[in-house]
C-alpha cells in the first residue's frame, strides 16, 4: 500500500482492521473471514470497508476471494447543540480543550489540527492556516481571540502545537483520541447525557459545516470553509439544517467590545433597541 501512495493512516487502518479480523477468525482462510462478517455486529458501512481491506490483502497473499456485498445505508452526521459541545469542552483537560476549540471554530479534519505549527498561528490577523490531508485544500480559518489566547498559553516546546515530533504522529494522535474518550465518558455520567457520547472529533466538522450553512445558505463557501475539491461532499450539509424557529440564544450588547465579542463567539446582529443592541445565535 505505501508504494501504491496510500498514506500512513490508511495503511494503519487496513492493518488494524486485519488484525481485528484474524482474532476473530483464519485470516488465511478467505471463506473463515466471510463467514465472520456475515455474523459480525458491525455497520454494512464498516464492513464495506473491511472488505475493502481483506481485498487487498487476499491480492497481495495471491489467495481467491470472492468479495461480499454491503452496502452502506445512507445516515445523517450526528450535529449535537452547541451547548453540548462547550460542555464538552469545559469539562476536558487544558491541552484537549484547546484542540477541540480548534476543531469547533475551523471545522478541521482531527489530523489537519494536530499538526497545526506555530507559524500557522497568526494572532495579529485571528487566523490560523489548515495544511490539508486526504486531498483536500490548504485555507486561512478565521478564530476567535479567545482561541488565539488559548493557543498562546500551549507550552512552546517544538515546532508544533500539539504534537510531539519525536513520535510518529498517527500513534500521538491515536493515544490522544483514547485519553479524549476517557475524559468524555466522565463528562457523560454527570448530566446522564447519552449524546455527548456521540461527539467525536469529526462531529465538531460536522458542526461547523452545519452551522456555516444556517448563517451564510452558501454551499460553496461551507465548501471552501471544509476545503473540499469536490462539493458533492459538501452538500450532505443542506440537509441538516431544520432548526425550530425558536432555537435561539440571545443576548444584549451596550458598548462596542460587548458587540464586538458577541460577533466573535458567532451571534448575528438582530436590531437595536432603546440603544441597546440584540444580538442571537442557534442553540
Amino acid at each position: 500500500m505505501k508504494r501504491q501512495g496510500y498514506r500512513n493512516s490508511t495503511v494503519r487502518a487496513c492493518v488494524r482492521a486485519l488484525r481485528s479480523v484474524g482474532r476473530r477468525a483464519d485470516l488465511l482462510q478467505s471463506e473463515s473471514a466471510k463467514a465472520y462478517l456475515a455474523g459480525a455486529e458491525l455497520s454494512e458501512g464498516r464492513k464495506a470497508v473491511i472488505v475493502q481491506h481483506l481485498a487487498r490483502f487476499y491480492t497481495y497473499k495471491r489467495i481467491p476471494f470472492d468479495k461480499p456485498r454491503y452496502v452502506p445505508v445512507d445516515t445523517l452526521p450526528f450535529v449535537p447543540m452547541e451547548s453540548e459541545i462547550d460542555q464538552l469542552i469545559s469539562g476536558v483537560g487544558s491541552k484537549t480543550a484547546v484542540y477541540l476549540q480548534l476543531l469547533k471554530e475551523t471545522g478541521a479534519r482531527a489530523g489537519e489540527a494536530w499538526n497545526l505549527r506555530w507559524i500557522d498561528v497568526n494572532p495579529e490577523a485571528g487566523t490560523v492556516t489548515i495544511t490539508p490531508e486526504k486531498g483536500s485544500r490548504a485555507r486561512h480559518s478565521k478564530v476567535t481571540g479567545s482561541l488565539v489566547v488559548m493557543l498562546n498559553r500551549q507550552p512552546h516546546l517544538s515546532e508544533y502545537v500539539f504534537r510531539n515530533p519525536s513520535v510518529d504522529s498517527i500513534d500521538s494522535l491515536d493515544n490522544f483520541s483514547r485519553n479524549f474518550s476517557k475524559q468524555r465518558r466522565k463528562i457523560a455520567e454527570k448530566p446522564q447525557n447519552p449524546r455527548i457520547l456521540r461527539i467525536s472529533f469529526r462531529t465538531f466538522r460536522h458542526f461547523k459545516a452545519t452551522m456555516e450553512y444556517h448563517r451564510t445558505k452558501d454551499i460553496l463557501h461551507v465548501m471552501q470553509v471544509l476545503g473540499h475539491r469536490n462539493i458533492q461532499n459538501t452538500l450532505v450539509y443542506t440537509h441538516l439544517v431544520d432548526f425550530g424557529g425558536n432555537d435561539y440564544v440571545c443576548k444584549m450588547a451596550r458598548t462596542v467590545d460587548e458587540a464586538k465579542e458577541l460577533v466573535e463567539n458567532g451571534f448575528d446582529y438582530v436590531t437595536e433597541m432603546d440603544g441597546t443592541s440584540l444580538f442571537r445565535k442557534r442553540k
